[in-house]
C-alpha cells in the first residue's frame, strides 16, 4: 500500500522513522512518500520536504511566514494527490496537519494521526474538528484516551515511542561526568538559550558541558559554545543523555528523554513576549515539561520566562549535583513515568494499528 507521512519537527521525525520501521514489517510492498527528517529518510522514506523548512515556532513567527505556511500547504495537497496514497499519517505538528486533515477529508483519503495534538492544553474545542475529519487517532499518552472519551471519540493508546527509541541505549555503559545542555531544535529556541547556557558553563568552570545541537538550524548558531570546556554532539541527544549527570533542558520531548535515560533534569524555556503573553492566557495546564504533565506532579523545576534568569538556575544546578537525597526522589519519580508511559512496543503497535485499519 501507499502511506504519505508528514512530521514537522525532530521529534516527529523521530517517531515516525521508528513507526516506518515497523510498519514495513507489516507491509513488504509499502511505498513511503512524506516530509521529515533525515531519520525518516533513512528509514525509507522519499522526501519532500524538510523539517527545517516548515518548523515556525510561537505567534509571532508564524505570523511572519505566513504566506510560506500557506504556500507549502498548497504544495503537500498537490504532492499527495499526484501521489495517491491509501492513507495519510499525520505525526504530531497540529498547526500544518490538522489542516491538511480537514483537506483530506473532502478529498475521500484516509487520515489517521499519530501523537494527538495536545487539546488538553489549549483550544480544547479542536476535538470536534478531529472527530470530523480523522479516521483513526493514536495516543500516546494514557490521560488522552479519556480526555477524547468525554467528547464521545474513541482513540487508541499505543505508548510512548520513546521508551523504544531510548530502551537499547540505555544497556550501553558509559560514565556519566558531564553536564548536558539542550537548548531545543528550533531555531528561535537555540537563540534564547545562548546566553544562559554559557554562563553557566562559565560558573561551573569546574565541570564538563556537552550541548545537543542539531545542525539543521545552523551550525553558526552554536558558535558560543566552542571551547575547550564545552563539547558538541551533533542531532544525537540520545547520546548526549548517556553521558550526562545533570541536564538543563529547553522543554517539550528533550524532558521526557532525559527522564527516561534517568538523568536528574530542571527545565529552562524563554520565548518572545507576545508569544508568552498570548500563550499564559490559552495554555490550560500547571506544567510545561511533559513529565510533570504525566505524574501530574511538579517531579522536576521549571524556569519560565521571567523565572528562567542565571541565580535560579545556579541554586537548581547545584541541588541536582550535590543533593543525593533530591536525585533520587527525582529518579523515584521516573520510575512512575514509566509504567505510566506504557511500557516497550509503541511504534510496533501505531504500526499495526495503521495497517489493519487501512486493510
Amino acid at each position: 500500500m501507499r502511506y504519505y507521512i508528514i512530521a514537522g519537527e525532530a521529534s516527529g521525525d523521530l517517531h515516525a522513522s521508528n513507526f516506518v520501521k515497523e510498519l514495513v514489517k507489516f507491509d513488504k510492498n509499502a511505498v513511503i512518500r512524506g516530509w521529515g527528517g533525515e531519520r525518516m529518510k533513512d528509514a525509507g522514506v522519499e522526501l519532500v520536504h524538510h523539517y527545517r523548512e516548515t518548523a515556525f515556532m510561537g505567534l509571532w513567527e508564524v505570523l511572519k511566514n505566513i504566506r510560506r505556511i500557506s504556500s507549502l500547504l498548497s504544495e503537500c495537497k498537490k504532492d499527495i494527490l499526484k501521489f495517491k496514497p491509501d492513507a495519510i499519517v499525520l505525526v504530531d505538528y497540529p498547526g500544518f496537519n490538522l489542516r491538511i486533515a480537514q483537506w483530506a477529508k473532502k478529498n475521500n483519503i484516509k487520515t489517521c494521526y499519530y501523537i494527538s495534538p495536545k487539546l488538553w492544553a489549549w483550544n480544547e474545542k479542536r476535538v470536534f474538528q478531529i472527530k470530523k475529519c480523522v479516521d483513526l487517532m493514536l495516543c500516546i499518552f494514557p490521560f488522552e484516551v479519556d480526555f477524547y472519551k468525554k467528547y464521545d471519540y474513541k482513540v487508541n493508546f499505543v505508548g510512548h515511542p520513546l521508551i523504544d527509541a531510548i530502551c537499547d541505549a540505555n544497556s550501553l555503559i558509559i560514565p556519566r561526568n558531564k553536564i548536558a545542555l539542550l537548548p531545543g531544535s528550533r531555531k528561535q529556541e537555540v537563540e534564547s538559550m545562548i546566553p544562559l547556557f554559557t554562563h553557566l558553563a562559565k560558573k561551573y568552570s569546574s565541570e564538563k558541558f556537552i550541548v545537543a545541537g542539531i545542525s539543521s538550524v545552523g551550525k553558526e548558531l552554536y558558535s558560543n559554545f566552542n571551547s575547550s570546556d564545552i563539547e558538541i554532539i551533533w542531532d544525537d541527544t540520545h547520546a548526549v543523555l548517556q553521558q550526562a549527570k545533570a541536564a538543563v533542558v529547553n522543554s517539550g520531548t528533550a524532558t521526557l528523554e532525559a527522564a527516561l535515560f534517568n538523568v536528574p533534569q530542571m527545565v529552562c524555556y524563554k520565548t518572545s513576549k507576545l508569544t508568552y503573553f498570548i500563550a499564559k492566557r490559552l495554555v490550560k495546564v500547571k506544567w510545561i515539561s511533559p513529565v510533570n504533565i504525566v505524574l501530574n506532579k511538579s517531579a522536576i523545576k521549571e524556569y519560565i520566562q521571567d523565572d528562567c534568569i542565571n541565580s535560579a538556575l545556579e541554586i537548581e544546578l547545584d541541588k541536582l549535583l550535590l543533593n543525593v537525597e533530591y536525585r533520587a526522589n527525582i529518579e523515584k519519580d521516573y520510575s512512575e513515568l514509566r509504567f505510566l508511559l506504557g511500557g516497550e512496543g509503541a511504534s510496533c503497535k501505531a504500526a499495526k494499528a495503521v495497517f489493519d485499519f487501512i486493510s
